[in-house]
This record gives structure tokens, sequence and C-alpha cells, in this order.
């Protein structure tokens, strides 16, 4: 039962008589009172204490702004403060009228004590009420915000620190033949600035930029023999070279994760060519998955920017120039065209990419 010494009502009449004498027996109840005697001077009251009155009583008859007015005007302003209509006798339309446009109750005149307080009290109670479901609600919402913010936080903490293992393991198999771990980073933003351009999904983008970096987690399985070895390989060599990709699918392979599934198909294929003449499984065409399109033209750039003990490192413009126009060893029918076209678009950007990420 709410408090009555801290409800506030308003009483509004053009009938100075009702206006004390409901006054009066309200606050000798226990109620805080305000009066005014048009429904003008109620709105402007009201402006300035809404958030401090409970319920408001008014007039059904007044010059002016009539109390179906007042109630209409309050309603739309102050849905949540109930209010209770005064009326000397009872039109049907009128209180038709007054129910359609929210009024809370209706109290007869010449009105009985019992009948006022009962009808006060009630409104109060159901103004308390909507206040505790507000709050309750409010509290509600900011718990769950709260929570949502820490669930985010917790679940970017594990995606950062997975991304993060997966990262340094890529960089352990990287290190063996690479002097620095800083290709595995350019592959990754290529793939996604190629990917983005191409108007993959924001998912897909993501999950590229995260996978295209293991392409050749398979290494770790290669000889320091062969994978280390300064001059060109033998044809068994090279056959033994060609399985670090069956490698790295078979290390990837598995998992439930989408973002390692799309991983383990880029080890798989990232060397399948567009014209068939790839490997291992000398795929072609759209039988190529998306994103090993996107990576071999990523990983393809970044070779022949990169320096080795069997070659030297390329200018930019002969990287971009072998890509699009061949050298015999490497010819664009190897890629995907779509994706070439694009490549050729971005290829400044590449530059920008290769060039930022050194030691």
């Amino acid at each position: 039962m709410p408090d009555k010494h801290k409800a506030n009502i308003l009483v509004t009449d053009d009938d100075p008589f009702v206006l004390e004498s409901i006054s009066i027996l309200l606050k000798e109840n226990g109620y805080n009172v305000m009066t005014c005697s048009s429904g003008r001077e109620a709105l402007g009251l009201m402006s300035n204490s809404s958030d401090i009155v409970n319920v408001v009583i008014t007039d059904i008859k007044m010059p002016g702004i009539s109390g179906v007015e007042l109630l209409d005007r309050l309603h739309r302003r102050y849905p949540d403060i109930p209010v209770i209509l005064m009326t000397a006798f009872a039109d049907l339309d009128m209180v038709i009228d007054a129910i359609k446009k929210g009024a809370y109750d209706f109290i007869i005149k010449p009105y009985r004590y019992e009948q006022l307080f009962y009808s006060v009290e009630k409104a109060v109670r159901y103004a308390e009420l909507l206040r505790m479901e507000k709050d309750y609600m409010r509290r509600l919402e900011d718990t769950v915000k709260q929570r949502t913010k820490q669930l985010s936080n917790a679940l970017d903490k594990v995606t950062s620190l997975s991304n993060d293992i997966v990262n340094r393991l890529t960089v352990t198999a990287e290190y063996r033949d690479e002097d620095t771990g800083t290709h595995i980073l350019r592959i990754g933003r290529y793939a996604e600035l190629l990917a983005r351009e191409l108007g993959m999904s924001e998912e897909f983008i993501c999950s590229i930029r995260f996978a295209s970096p293991l392409h050749d987690i398979g290494k770790i399985g290669i000889p320091d023999s062969i994978l280390l070895k300064p001059s060109g390989l033998s044809f068994e060599e090279f056959q033994v070279m060609k399985t670090h990709t069956t490698i790295g699918s078979n290390i990837l392979s598995g998992s439930s994760f989408p973002k390692l599934q799309m991983a383990a198909a880029i080890a798989m294929n990232h060397h399948e060519r567009w014209d068939g003449s790839g490997y291992p499984r000398g795929l072609s065409g759209t039988a190529i998955t998306i994103e090993a399109r996107i990576t071999i033209i990523c990983d393809q750039y970044d070779a022949l920017r990169s320096k080795r003990p069997y070659k030297r490192s390329l200018k930019h413009k002969e990287a971009v120039e072998i890509i699009t126009k061949g050298d015999g060893r490497t010819l664009p029918k190897h890629f995907d065209p779509n994706v070439l076209r694009t490549f050729n678009r971005l290829a400044g950007e590449f530059n920008d990419i290769f060039e930022a990420h050194q030691l």
C-alpha cells in the first residue's frame, strides 16, 4: 500500500467552494494538495511539477479548457499520471469520450467522501505501481546492458586470446622460412582489402583476415633440408614441398569454428590456379573456393616483393606487372579474372600495406 503522505494531488475546479472543500478533505487524510481554478493554470503548473504530481482531479465542465480537453492534453504528455474526472451529471457520450482519452475514474457530484477517498487511493496506488514497474524495468534494462557488456568483453578477450594463440603458432611456422613474421600480417591485410572491395559480407571479411595468414601452416611439416634450401628444388623435393597444402589442411580440418574451416580450405587450395594448372588437386575456376582465389594473389604479390635466399625482392611495379601480364612462370590466367581486376585497382594500397609492415 502506498505511503499517502508522499502522494501529491492536483485538484482543478472553477468553483472555489468545491476546490476548497476537496482540498481540505484530502489534506486531512494525509495528502499533499495543489489547486488550480482553470485548465490553463493546471497545464502551466504541470509543466513545472509533473515529476511530483501523482494524481490529477478535475471538473469535467470548466470554461476555456474543459476537463475532457485537459484530460486529453495531460494524457498525451504524461500518460502515467491518472486523471479523475468530476461531473454533476453522467452524460454517456461525454463519459465514453473521456474514457477514450484515458480517464482513470469518475466522481459524480455531489460526491460522497468515501467515493472520493476510494477513487484517490486507488489512483495513487495505480501511479505507484506504474512507477515501481518503470523503475524495475529500468533496473532490469541497466542490468541486462551491464551483463551484455561484460559478456561482450569476455567474448572479445576469448576471441583475442584465440586469435593471438593462432597467430603465434603461425609465426612459429613462418619463421622457419621467413625473415620475419610480418608476411602473415600483410597477407591478412591484403585479403581483407580485396574481400571488402569484392563486396563480401563483414563476416566473410573478418574470417578471411583471420584465416588467410594460416595458408602456409603446413610448412611446419616440411623438412628443413627442403624448406631452407638456398637454391632451386629438384622435382622430387618440389613434390614434397607441395604436401604443405594437405598437411596444413589436415592440421586445421575438423574444427566446428567457421574461421578455422575457412583456414583449412585456404591451406588446401591456395596454390590451385584458375586455369587448372595448380596443386594439389588441379582444381579450376569456381571449383576453387573464393577465399583461396583471393589468398593466392595476395601470397603471390607478397612473395614477389619479399627477398629470399634464392631471389631478390622486386619493386612494387615489377610485382604488379608480373601478376597482371605474366613472366612465363606466373601468368594472369592463374588468377580469378574478377579478383585480378580488383587487385589491379587496389595495387597502390597493396604497396602501402607492404611498406607499412616491415621490421
